[in-house]
């Protein structure tokens, strides 16, 4: 059987120059005909990259099939409008990160006692996922200044991304911490931030770039590789975990935070068990957010089928 490619091989089709171009194309001509714009870009990617084409028919289909969520069985044009979802979703983030986005379409729930933590310089630890506009999750400094969020990343651009990020809003408080895997020296940078009543945040739904430190659970009735990290870092962070999506609801966006430990403890027998258990849970609320907002996932590649 051909063996599946590894989600970092498959290369990111979105750089630096091509962001700050859709940025300003949407501050000259407005949303409305960004969008017009928008469309044959989108469609010409569609019709070029079967490979996303199949990753999304694959999802959309097991979320039909778990939860109904889209009322139907899912064709070829739900698989453009997933990724058209993206793109304008992709708008979003550049606005959120540049200050440009209104606040006032974000509602938030879930995020009192992160916020009454952080006002006493206590850090959490945030498990995300490629879900809908996180980077609105700078609306946290609205109710706390001062919050610093630091987003683990695999990428190499990470320093060419923050660079970026100052260009667009110099205050903004989002940095970009390039890891590969999570080791000793990752946690002990980690622990600084934590102990300096920062927010750290690091994807749930991508697995490693090296190493093999993955478990099992099922997500949308079938089971999928899911990376070990959140669990092991809130183990020796010693912090709260909490998990964080931001999907489209209402105008605008709606962040939502739920805990999901309040200190996570991994025993030395049976860790890998207790960290599938915890992985369980995550995809679990996961798979009920997006039975609520289907085209907001944003992982392209064939999820399942991981090596």
């Amino acid at each position: 059987m051909k063996r599946s490619r590894h989600w970092a091989g498959i290369g990111e089709n979105t750089f630096v120059a091509g962001i700050s171009l859709l940025y300003w194309v949407h501050r000259l001509l407005g949303r409305r005909l960004f969008r017009a714009c928008l469309l044959p870009i989108v469609a010409c990617y569609w019709l070029a990259c079967a490979p996303a084409r199949a990753a999304s028919l694959q999802y959309l289909q097991r979320l039909q099939a778990h939860s109904g969520a889209l009322g139907r069985s899912p064709g070829r044009l739900d698989t453009f409008r997933h990724l058209l979802r993206f793109a304008d979703t992709m708008l979003d983030k550049l606005l959120a990160t540049a200050g440009h986005y209104p606040m006032d379409k974000v509602a938030i729930d879930g995020a009192d006692e992160i916020i009454a933590g952080l006002r006493q310089r206590r850090g959490v630890l945030i498990v995300t996922a490629h879900i809908g506009c996180l980077e609105l999750c700078r609306a946290l400094a609205d109710h706390s200044p001062d919050v610093t969020v630091n987003v683990l990343v695999h990428t190499r651009h990470a320093r060419r991304f923050n660079d970026l990020l100052d260009r667009l809003n110099p205050q903004q408080s989002v940095r970009l911490i390039e890891v590969t895997d999570v080791n000793a020296a990752t946690a002990v940078l980690l622990q600084e931030k934590i102990a300096a009543g920062e927010v750290v945040a690091i994807a749930g739904d991508r697995v490693p770039v090296r190493g093999e430190r993955t478990v099992s659970a099922p997500f949308l009735g079938v089971d999928a590789p899911f990376p070990c990290g959140p669990y092991l870092l809130a183990h020796l962070l010693r912090c709260p975990l909490y998990l964080m999506a931001c999907v489209r609801g209402g105008p605008g966006y709606r962040l939502s935070f739920l805990p999901l430990a309040e200190a996570l403890r991994l025993p030395r027998s049976g860790r890998e068990t207790e960290m599938a258990r915890h992985a369980a849970r995550y995809a679990d609320e996961l798979g009920r957010l997006l039975a609520a907002s289907p085209y907001d996932w944003f992982n392209f590649f064939p999820f399942w089928d991981q090596k």
